[in-house]
């Protein structure tokens, strides 16, 4: 493996792992909220949103170095660590959206 896929494969498993922080994190949170464990459910969100942050500086490094005419190889796992960013993404959003729910029951 070169040293440019070997770099290209770092970056992706960095967007996978983030990814899935930010999934799990959200679960965690859905599930204390569930529990009206609602200062726990904040801080599971507030991992969450630091693993997204985390991913979207991996992404916007790729998306510079595109910008700049240094093409970046789209393959499988490329898409599958875009779709788990995408994903996490989403279930920290339903995670907030249940949270307030979960708040509104407790009442």
């Amino acid at each position: 493996m070169s040293e440019e896929n070997r770099e290209l494969m770092e970056v992706i498993m960095a967007l996978i792992m983030h990814g899935g922080d930010a999934r799990s994190s959200s679960m965690e949170a859905i599930h204390a909220a569930k529990k009206s464990q609602f200062d726990l459910a904040q801080e599971k969100l507030k991992g969450a949103d630091s693993s997204i942050t985390e991913a979207h500086q991996v992404q916007t490094d790729l998306l510079t170095q595109e910008a700049a005419g240094n093409s970046v190889e789209l393959n499988l796992l490329m898409v599958h660590a875009q779709d788990t960013l995408m994903n996490a993404m989403t279930y920290r959003d339903l995670a907030e959206e249940m949270i307030d729910m979960y708040r509104r029951i407790e009442k």
